[in-house]
């Protein structure tokens, strides 16, 4: 961190300028202080979220900035929180009376009271999450910086301002946000706090889902996932979290014969799919894409280890974790289901690329087709250079081979070329099992390259298999 500081240019805004004459006209103190500061001092951009503290009425300061604004923007109030949120020119800013909290063993929801300045920077969560600015006239820009945060800022080191255990004890959320810190900035937790989650991981327990994902959301899009699961897993807070992943861990050896770490594989791959995609559920699907071994694993006297139907199960578990962890049990939770479940199936066609295999690889993937080439490719973890390269050489034929199939056959978003409609028509049917063994057969057909994907082809070889099955046509 350099020496010297201009703190004041943090508060270029505009809107410093108009907190600062509004706390002045209530007599009251106010400071802007946490991520604000802290990602002003690390240079990761101007952040849009503004937390400021009052010493006094948070949300009385929030009427007088809403009135002192030429648009007069609406004043969110939270009353149980005793908060205030306004947005003005793309800035959320949000309002807080300076408090000191006391916390009951079985909640993370403080008893809040009024308090000092003081009070307010003892309750963070970090030193590097305590630091303030004033925004009072007299000493704007002043920094306030009673945990030595800066010098953490400096040594990149995670730390609380007070007893790590009580508070981790007091919000054991703190325990996630530590870690998804160390995973985002690329800093570590210092020892003691490191210690003290260990030892207060137990109470994680008394967090909802919702909070806990949110957290788990930020370390899967981290520059390099790993180094969080890998503290989550050091800290022993990963089994109450994704018990699934852990059940991964160990290598079993019978008969000269070990099978991989299917755990740490994993970090690799999630690691690997991070430099390719920042899509969120693209990297859930790394992470869950082999949760299914360890309910297959078995052991056979001829193949060795095996995994028999993995992406099934797998597939299957997702919904019960996505579920547990209330993720979204929407298109986005079917998009990692699809995933996982054919995660093996371009390697399996890998080392033969038929035109018949990449249609129906291209049937069944439709649109997701792109996202699960680029989870096999991550998969690819074996340090042998030579089979690294075959593998990755061997994709490369498959994509290749995906990219004339999809330009001559237009299987991604596949529609029959003759509907049932059409057929009932034809045939004058009624709904009935004719019409999907017709449309059955020609989409067989048209897969497995016996007629191309037209018209006129596949009309010739319904009114075949139509005769087959004894139907007349009305034309």
């Amino acid at each position: 961190m350099p020496e010297a500081i201009n703190y004041k240019e943090a508060l270029l805004d505009p809107i410093f300028n108009v907190l600062s004459d509004a706390a002045k006209n209530l007599n009251l103190e106010s400071y802007v202080i946490g991520g604000f500061v802290r990602d002003f001092l690390l240079k990761r951009g101007t952040p849009k979220d503004i937390d400021i503290v009052a010493i006094g009425s948070g949300i009385a300061l929030a009427n007088e900035v809403s009135k002192l604004l030429p648009k007069k923007p609406k004043v969110s109030v939270f009353k149980n929180y005793g908060t205030a949120m306004l947005k003005t020119n793309k800035l959320e800013v949000e309002f807080v009376g300076a408090r000191k909290e006391s916390y009951a063993e079985d909640s993370r929801k403080p008893a809040v009271e009024n308090g000092t300045m003081e009070d307010d920077q003892n309750r963070r969560d970090f030193t590097i999450n305590a630091l303030a600015l004033s925004l009072n006239k007299e000493n704007f820009g002043d920094l306030l910086d009673p945990f030595d945060g800066l010098q953490d800022l400096e040594n990149k080191i995670i730390r609380t301002p007070l007893d790590p255990d009580i508070t981790y004890s007091d919000d054991p959320l703190r325990m996630l946000r530590a870690i998804r810190f160390a995973s985002q900035l690329h800093f570590s937790i210092e020892k003691e706090s490191l210690n003290a989650i260990i030892r207060n991981n137990h109470r994680i327990k008394i967090i909802s889902n919702e909070r806990i994902v949110e957290e788990l959301n930020k370390i899967i899009l981290s520059e390099k996932p790993s180094v969080g699961f890998q503290l989550l897993h050091k800290t022993g807070l990963l089994p109450h979290i994704l018990p699934e992943l852990i059940a991964l861990e160990g290598i079993d050896e019978k008969e000269g014969q070990r099978h991989k770490d299917n755990f740490w594989h994993t970090l690799e791959v999630v690691d690997n799919i991070s430099l390719a995609t920042d899509d969120l559920w693209l990297r859930w699907a790394a992470l869950l894409h082999d949760i299914g071994k360890a309910p297959t694993k078995r052991f056979d006297n001829k193949l060795g280890w095996t995994f028999h139907g993995h992406e099934w199960v797998g597939s299957k578990m997702v919904f019960k974790l996505f579920k547990r962890l209330r993720l979204p049990l929407n298109e986005k939770m079917k998009f990692v289901q699809k995933l996982v479940y054919m995660s093996s199936r371009p390697i399996a066609i890998s080392n033969e690329v038929s035109d018949s295999a990449v249609r129906r690889l291209v049937f069944d993937a439709g649109e997701a087709i792109e996202s699960l080439m680029t989870l096999c490719e991550a998969d690819i973890t074996t340090k042998n250079a030579k089979k690294f390269k075959k593998y990755h050489h061997n994709f490369q034929k498959v994509r290749k081979k995906i990219v004339e199939v999809e330009e001559r056959d237009h299987i991604r978003n596949f529609q029959p070329p003759i509907s049932g409609e059409e057929i009932m028509q034809i045939f004058g049917l009624k709904p009935s099992r004719e019409i999907g063994i017709l449309k059955e057969t020609i989409k067989e057909a048209i897969l497995e390259g016996e007629i191309p994907n037209d018209y006129e082809a596949a009309k010739k070889l319904m009114f075949k298999k139509g005769m087959e099955l004894g139907l007349n046509t009305t034309l």
